[in-house]
């Protein structure tokens, strides 16, 4: 990770760390940095972004960066990740940004960036970016005359998008009752109107986006009002998106979260079954849970381990040819549709399983039990030199070896805050936070907590 990029872009509260001369001038660099490729036609990028009020001042910024180093803008307005990521690798377009900070509050916002295979982009790309923010490399030259770039209003592609879900579905949703939380975010008109075309009936709750209530205790990160509307209206199912929707939890029919380890059994067996999980490999993070290993294993299927994060999950499904895999959190790719995790294809993928099977998702999550676990994070002064400690590292082994094949430890440096996180699971949450404490002690008798 960089100075100002981390494994999902720029991001940080608005003003404060990213600033509209951030915006700027990343703008800048993309237009100079892909013009030099284009001696006879225009750059061309497409932008969209999420429902926080800093989102429009943010495009704005990056829409004169762009267009004074010569690159003509498309936007597509609110929308969400994956709609950008599918319009560019569809289309002609040199690279996509979305302007979203996730699941984050109201007040953070972030840059993503996206190239034109509709990935995130590549690193050496980033690293000339950074150095241009810190004045490393000489001023560039500004676009006059003719080769000033221009805006271009691109719903169209924003449409062509939802388009592309609904062809998706393999059944009509017709007699099916489905809950949605928008998260007051990317996804507030676009998942109802794909669910309405297939003829579910809906229920939408936080769709009223104001630009400071995006994730405010609804979506993903605060799905208890989500379970509520399932129970109360009795639905068939219910599903979550954060901010810029691209990641997706769900709601069984008795008002229970299906977390994205569920999701990741559900739709790798149900792959399996098939014959169609390549190599019989579906792709986890570090972070899954135990239960979710146990699952597979009973049901014969194999799994990679990651580090945090899709960008890493993706990377290993791209260079091992893997069709499956995601987050803990919701972030779920399936790479024969797209190339990052897409909360509406996650839920119109749930949809498909429930109708093929005929079950209902508290059904088809059964199989994984899913272990108790305790995170906890304590700021310390060097998040390496704490976690490389020689008597820290002697107390993970020996809860490690405590645990056996009954549970595990996790001890990883936070990618974005001066923390380390040590997680555990095991047999019951006693035994979780006890574990837990043990390894924390050892770091703050050490001298490392602030």
């Amino acid at each position: 990770m960089g100075k100002y990029f981390g494994t999902d872009g720029f991001r940080g509260e608005a003003n404060v760390n990213l600033t509209v001369e951030h915006a700027f001038k990343v703008g800048r660099f993309l237009g100079w940095y892909y013009g030099k490729n284009h001696k006879e036609d225009k750059v061309k990028i497409v932008i969209g972004k999420d429902t926080r009020r800093s989102s429009y001042m943010f495009e704005y910024s990056l829409v004169a960066g762009l267009t004074a180093s010569g690159a003509d803008v498309y936007l597509l307005h609110v929308t969400t990740t994956p709609s950008v990521s599918y319009v560019v690798r569809t289309e002609d377009f040199d690279c996509g940004i979305m302007i979203s900070a996730s699941h984050n509050p109201f007040y953070d916002n972030g840059i993503k960036l996206i190239n034109d295979k509709g990935e995130k982009m590549r690193e050496d790309v980033i690293d000339e970016i950074e150095k241009y923010l810190d004045g490393e490399i000489a001023e560039l030259p500004f676009a006059t005359k003719e080769n000033i770039g221009c805006t271009i209003d691109y719903t169209a592609g924003r449409n062509r998008y939802m388009g592309y879900l609904i062809s998706l579905a393999v059944y009509s949703f017709k007699g099916m009752r489905v809950g949605i939380d928008a998260a007051n975010g990317s996804a507030w008109t676009l998942a109802k109107s794909v669910f309405d075309a297939l003829g579910a009936k809906t229920y939408v709750i936080h769709a009223e986006p104001d630009g400071t209530n995006i994730n405010e205790n609804c979506g993903s990160t605060h799905i208890e009002g989500l379970c509520d509307l399932v129970k109360r209206e009795h639905l068939d199912v219910g599903f979550a998106f954060d901010g810029d929707a691209d990641r997706c939890l769900c709601v069984d029919e008795k008002g229970n979260v299906v977390t994205g380890d569920h999701i990741l059994y559900i739709y790798g067996y149900y792959m399996k079954e098939r014959g169609k999980l390549s190599d019989n490999t579906v792709v986890t993070t570090v972070m899954s849970n135990f239960g979710l290993y146990k699952a597979f294993e009973a049901a014969g299927i194999c799994y990679e381990k990651t580090d945090v994060g899709d960008k890493y999950v993706y990377e290993c499904m791209s260079n091992h040819g893997y069709r499956l895999g995601g987050e803990q959190s919701g972030h779920i790719i399936f790479s024969k549709y797209a190339t990052t995790g897409d909360g509406i294809i996650t839920a119109l993928k749930m949809m498909e399983v429930m109708l093929a099977k005929k079950k209902t998702l508290s059904e088809l999550k059964s199989p994984v039990a899913v272990f108790p676990q305790v995170l906890k994070n304590i700021k310390v002064t060097d998040k390496t030199t704490a976690q490389n400690d020689v008597d820290v590292k002697a107390a993970v082994k020996k809860v490690a070896e405590a645990l056996g094949n009954d549970g595990r430890i996790l001890v990883r440096e936070s990618g974005t805050e001066p923390v380390v996180r040590v997680m555990v699971e095991a047999g019951s949450q006693e035994l979780c936070l006890k574990y837990v404490d043990e390894v924390i002690e050892v770091i703050k008798s050490k001298g490392y907590a602030v």
